[in-house]
C-alpha cells in the first residue's frame, strides 16, 4: 500500500521532469509518486528518470496489452506499436495451440498470448541472461529458454509449433545513433541492432522457420514499413507464404508467414 510520499510538490516534480524532457511529465510524476514507498525512495526515483533512465525502468514495469510486466534495468521495454503483433497473433493462435516466443525479452508477448487465448502451450526464448531472468518473473519460469534463437527450445518443438511470434531487433545498425537515449543507452543492444538493413535475425528465423512450424503453423515479425517488402522477399525465399498487416493508429507494420501444409520444410 503506498503512503504519502511528498514534502516535495508534484509541481516541483512535474517541472524537474518537464525540464529534462519529458513530454508526459505529469502522468509521470503521478506514477512515481504512486509508485514510491516513501519520500526518500521518491526522490531517488524522480532522479533516475530525470538522468534519463526509461520510466519503466524507475518504476520496474511496463504496461503492455493491459497487463503490467516486470521489467528490469538494462532489459528492452517492450513498446506499444508491439501491441499490434500480439493482436495478430491471438488471432493466429486457437486454444491450445503450441506458440513460441521468440526473442522474448521481458517475456510481453507471451504473457499477453497466455492472458488473451485460451489453454495456449506457451515457450519463450531470448539470449540475454537479464532478458531470461526478467521473463522467468512475467510467465512460467520452466517454459523460457537462455540461449541463440531456436537453439535452446524443446527438440520436441520441431514440425509442432502453431504459432511463431518473433519480435527481433530491427533496427539497422547505422541509425541505433539515432535513437532516443533512453534506448541507446539503456536498452542492450542484441535487443536493437538488426545489422546492415535491419533484417539479419528475421532472415535467421525466417530460414529456420519451417523446421519448426507445424503445417498451416505461422510465423509474425514486427519490421519496419521502409522494410516490409524486403521482408516479404525473405519469407519467400523460405518457402513460406507472407502476407503484410498494418495499424496506421499504432504506426506498425507485421509480416506474417504461413508454412503451407501441402509442402516439407526445405533441407
Amino acid at each position: 500500500m503506498s503512503v504519502p510520499v511528498s514534502p516535495c510538490p508534484t509541481s516541483v516534480i512535474v517541472t524537474r521532469l518537464r525540464t529534462a524532457g519529458c513530454v508526459f511529465a505529469e502522468d509521470e510524476a503521478a506514477l512515481l509518486v504512486a509508485g514510491a514507498a516513501g519520500p526518500a525512495e521518491l526522490a531517488v526515483m524522480v532522479d533516475r528518470r530525470v538522468a534519463g533512465l526509461p520510466l519503466e525502468h524507475v518504476l520496474g514495469w511496463a504496461e503492455f496489452r493491459g497487463l503490467r510486466i516486470a521489467v528490469d534495468p538494462g532489459v528492452f521495454v517492450p513498446r506499444r506499436r508491439t501491441e499490434f503483433l500480439v493482436e495478430q497473433a491471438v488471432a493466429a493462435a486457437r486454444p491450445g495451440a503450441v506458440v513460441v516466443d521468440l526473442c522474448c525479452g521481458s517475456g510481453a508477448l507471451g504473457a499477453a498470448l497466455v492472458a488473451e487465448v485460451d489453454r495456449i502451450d506457451l515457450y519463450a526464448a531470448d539470449i540475454d541472461p537479464a532478458a531470461v531472468r526478467c521473463a522467468r518473473r512475467n510467465i512460467a519460469a520452466d517454459r523460457v529458454f537462455e540461449g541463440d534463437l531456436f537453439a535452446p527450445l524443446p527438440a520436441s518443438l520441431r514440425g509442432r509449433i502453431d504459432v511463431l511470434v518473433a519480435n527481433t531487433p530491427y533496427v539497422p545498425t547505422e541509425e541505433i545513433q539515432l535513437l532516443p537515449s533512453e534506448a541507446r543507452i539503456h536498452e542492450p543492444r542484441v535487443a536493437l541492432d538488426g545489422g546492415s538493413d535491419g533484417l539479419d535475425i528475421q532472415r535467421r528465423v525466417t530460414a529456420a522457420a519451417p523446421h519448426w512450424l507445424a503445417p498451416g503453423g505461422r510465423l509474425l515479425v514486427e519490421t519496419s514499413e521502409r522494410q516490409a517488402p524486403h521482408a516479404v522477399e525473405v519469407f519467400r525465399d523460405a518457402g513460406l507464404v507472407p502476407r503484410v498487416v498494418e495499424s496506421e493508429e499504432l504506426y506498425a507494420t507485421v509480416v506474417i508467414g504461413t508454412r503451407p501444409t501441402d509442402r516439407t520444410p526445405p533441407d
